[in-house]
């Protein structure tokens, strides 16, 4: 599941690009597909690197790439391993909502950003968040879950002041939204609601499908629904 529209980015073929927080390397995988692009993942969960190497490896393996290079690296967006402005576009999906010092791991992503180079980040969308809140205190509290919900403008107001200028936004995954609202409803740990089930089967089938009905639905949905929200933003000379 890719938030991030590369479409809507101007990079020239070789780009270098850093993924904070990859997880399991969907993003990271996505930005290898970008013509001769030079993919960099960092996480600090060794289980997630490995998920994220063999997506990789995998991808290499279909000819599934823009002919670029890919590494990963176990690091902390609080302090990231790379010298001043030697990245051309940084990606940040789902994960400052989990970070107590956001404004921290936004200065380093600043830092290694090139002059006049991109940023883009997710996070829950407010609404649908606050509703999975409002339903389970049990994923409100989970260990290593989400630390703040943010709303639209304050995160353009984090950024912009983080000397990163937001300049596109958009929501994303709306047919997402109902799942969770569900999976909290019943309890985020339970693994035998019979409905959450279905509807994750759904979810799997709709990925790796693709049908042209359920994504055009999507598009429909996502300004109301969309559970993500998606900020394109630039490094400030």
């Amino acid at each position: 599941m890719v938030t991030v529209d590369f479409g809507r980015l101007d990079l020239a073929p070789g780009a270098r690009v850093l993924d904070v927080g990859c997880g399991s390397g969907r993003h990271t995988a996505g930005a290898y597909r970008l013509p001769g692009a030079l993919v960099v993942g960092v996480d600090t969960a060794c289980a997630d690197l490995v998920a994220a190497r063999k997506r990789l490896q995998l991808h290499e393996r279909l000819n599934a790439h823009g002919g670029g290079r890919w590494d990963l690296c176990a690091a902390n967006g609080l302090s990231l391993p790379f010298a001043d402005g030697c990245f051309d576009l940084v990606l940040c999906a789902e994960v400052l909502e989990h970070v107590r010092d956001d404004g921290r791991v936004l200065a380093e992503i600043r830092r290694v950003l090139r002059p006049g180079g991109d940023l883009v980040v997710s996070v829950p969308r407010w609404g649908p968040e606050r509703l999975c809140w409002a339903l389970s205190a049990d994923y409100a509290a989970a260990e290593g879950g989400h630390v703040r919900i943010y709303r639209k403008p304050a995160l353009l107001k984090r950024l912009a002041g983080a000397g990163l200028k937001p300049h596109a936004a958009h929501y994303a995954h709306s047919l997402h939204t109902p799942y969770w609202w569900l999976k909290c409803l019943v309890g985020p740990q339970r693994a035998d609601a019979r409905l959450v089930n279905i509807y994750h089967r759904f979810l799997v089938w709709d990925l790796m499908k693709k049908p042209r009905l359920t994504r055009a639905l999507e598009r429909i949905l996502n300004p109301i629904l969309g559970k993500s929200l998606v900020v394109y933003a630039r490094k400030q000379n």
